[in-house]
């Protein structure tokens, strides 16, 4: 199916983006290290997660290894058995398996996520996180809106 291996490569480039960033972090800063990008709203800040987001099921990487490679079969599986993907789907779904793979490569090699991207405002500091927290994030909110959407024209 050619929406699908549009979908794999989507996530293949999102995976090297996403490892490619965290290698520069890794060998241009030091663990703590923040670089100032927009003072008083953005920052650079190395850090490293051993949880999942917001450090909930903090020193558990086994745990969210197999939570990732299950998540990973199951869109995989989902994708295979569907028959007429629409190219709606393409940009959700590889958004989404590249920052799955994005931190699952990063708990498999360093058993914990590399993050770097803060924002803060005055007292207030949103969690660091990184590229393909981000992808996940965004590609889950796009994939709704693109389910909402087919399920509204459908109804018309």
């Amino acid at each position: 199916m050619k929406n699908r291996e549009k979908i794999y490569q989507i996530t293949a480039i999102l995976l090297l983006v996403d490892q490619f960033i965290k290698y520069l972090v890794t060998h241009k800063m030091n663990l703590y290290d923040s670089f100032s990008i927009i003072p008083g709203f953005f920052k650079l800040f190395y850090v490293r997660n051993s949880g999942a987001a917001f450090s909930i099921l903090e020193n558990q990487s086994f745990l969210l290894i197999i939570v990732s490679v299950v998540i990973i079969i199951l869109i995989d599986r989902f994708l295979r058995k569907e028959k007429k993907l629409s190219k709606e789907y393409v940009i959700p779904f590889g958004m989404i398996l590249g920052g799955i793979f994005g931190n699952l490569l990063d708990r498999i090699i360093h058993h914990e996520v590399i993050d770097y991207l803060a924002f803060y405002l005055k007292n207030y500091s949103f969690p660091v996180f990184n590229f393909a927290d981000m992808m996940i994030t965004i590609g889950i909110v796009y994939l709704i809106i693109v389910m909402f959407m087919e399920e509204k024209k459908e109804k018309a």
